[in-house]
């Protein structure tokens, strides 16, 4: 098996201030529940390796495999708002990097291996729910083609983990093109370690940004590289509906990949106020709030690289706020670019924005089902007599219908012919997204050992822009508020 991953540890090599050498806790039983195979060959390994005994072994961090040299990270990060200068990897291990198949770097972590020096009196655990709905979304997040991490495997510990009661309890095996957050910056700035945020800003520029290298000012180029992705991705967010639910520094990774699915969930109506997480109870990350609170993260990233600006003075201040302004650029760009795509419109017109938005604010006036209204709308564009099904999804159809027909008169400006233009929105409009209600029932199968329902789930996810007609409905409306909860 070891002969299986060719680690090359970049990250463990940048010195101890930067991490704590730990080694996974062993559990009592291993067994592999999941096993993402394509993955697992785009990542260079054997997935009939990893199916074995001794491949549960090693993603339950029982056994290390050779070249691995397992480590917690540092960081800090504003966790609500309010700054804790030391967080770091509580129940996470990175077992190490490996060059991809198609020469990426990518990290492998195992998530649920136990305490580290990081974990704050936490067991370092984690639940087989939380395992499995990380496993499920993030790879819904990829196959709809949000930049996000990955998921590996899930293995079954055969242990209790104990929360509000008492829970089976597993591992997630978690991929990403890094673990290196905002957080991990604001450790070093709260310290006044200026060298260790330049060794580390070096680092991302290597490993993130090398064209940023070249530049004038590469610190700079590197906060500019930053804030284009994380505009890109939120604005990508929008454009299916997901809510992270938990944006602080330390879940905000410098390589523009979602990253930590605790109390994330997607719309269902059309809410610009949806906030899902139990403990957001100020709706700080509510779904329209995202764009917001990614920049003002971004702004804690440009104060740790501050130091590294070479202007000076109120010069320095008003460059980094420069580059933070070419945030609020690239998200509209990106934001009208990806609806008017939805709409079926690829060319931009003055009043597109305004459509988009009106659309937007009647969905939400009349909730709406947000995945619903926008697939409908690829069949719309193609067919006069279809509108009455987009419709049908408002309380007052005529509602919709009324922004209908300045929608049909700004397509007639397009020069795209009806059919392709479907085919077009059908690529960028899921059929199916994972909703609330769908997870929290394969979840609750799965705790009772009833892998079918998720395993059915997953392959419909794996296609999501695929007609699913046994998902083309409404989902039954909520009897009370919809919760979701970090796991921890």
């Amino acid at each position: 098996m070891t002969r299986h991953f060719s680690f090359d540890n970049s990250y463990a090599r940048l010195g101890p201030s930067f991490h704590r050498r730990t080694h996974p806790t062993v559990v009592e039983q291993p067994q592999l529940l999941l096993l993402n195979r394509p993955l697992a060959e785009e990542l260079g390994l054997d997935p009939e390796a990893l199916a074995t005994d001794e491949g549960a072994r090693i993603l339950a961090g029982n056994e290390l495999p050779e070249g691995a040299e397992p480590l917690a990270a540092a960081y800090a990060g504003h966790q609500f708002g309010n700054f804790v200068p030391q967080l770091g990897d509580g129940r996470a291990i990175l077992l190490g990097e490996v060059v991809d198949i198609n020469g990426h770097r990518r990290d492998i972590q195992l998530k649920g291996s136990g305490p580290t020096p990081f974990s704050r009196s936490g067991d370092g655990r984690a639940a087989l729910g939380p395992v499995l709905r990380e496993y499920l979304v993030s790879e819904a997040m990829a196959a709809l083609r949000v930049p996000t991490t990955r998921a590996l495997a899930a293995v079954t510990t055969g242990e209790a983990v104990y929360r509000e009661q008492v829970l089976p309890g597993a591992v997630l095996t978690r991929v990403a093109s890094s673990h290196v957050r905002i957080g991990t910056f604001q450790f070093f700035a709260a310290r006044g370690d200026h060298e260790s945020v330049r060794r580390l800003a070096d680092y991302v520029i290597a490993r993130h940004d090398p064209e940023a290298a070249d530049a004038g000012n590469p610190y700079q180029a590197l906060l500019q590289g930053v804030c284009k992705r994380q505009a890109r991705l939120v604005a990508q967010w929008m454009q299916v509906g997901f809510v992270h639910g938990v944006m602080n520094t330390d879940n905000m990774s410098i390589s523009g990949e979602t990253i930590d699915y605790g109390p994330c969930a997607f719309l269902d109506a059309y809410d610009p106020a949806a906030v899902f997480s139990s403990i957001d109870r100020n709706g700080r990350y509510a779904f329209a709030n995202q764009p917001m609170i990614a920049k003002w993260n971004l702004a804690r990233l440009a104060e740790c690289l501050l130091p590294l600006f070479d202007t000076g003075g109120d010069a320095t201040v008003e460059e980094a706020y420069r580059i933070l302004d070419g945030f609020a650029e690239t998200f509209k760009a990106a934001y009208l670019a990806g609806f008017g795509a939805k709409l079926g419109l690829h060319t931009q017109r003055e009043g597109d924005a305004a459509l988009i938005e009106t659309l937007l604010e009647r969905m939400a006036q009349q909730r709406a089902d947000f995945t619903l209204t926008f697939r409908r709308l690829g069949r719309a564009a193609e067919d006069t007599d279809a509108i009455d099904a987009v419709a049908a999804l408002f309380d007052d159809p005529g509602v919709f219908v009324d922004w209908a027909n300045g929608w049909r008169a700004r397509l007639d400006q397009e020069p795209t012919e009806p059919g392709a233009r479907r085919r077009a929105m059908d690529r960028v409009n899921p059929a199916i997204i994972p909703r609330n209600h769908l997870v929290e029932t394969v979840l609750a199968a799965a705790s009772e050992g009833d892998l079918k329902p998720f395993e059915k789930l997953f392959s419909v996810l794996s296609a999501p822009y695929e007609a699913s007609p046994d998902y083309d409905a409404a989902p039954p409306t909520p009897t009370q508020p919809y919760r979701t909860f970090c796991g921890t």
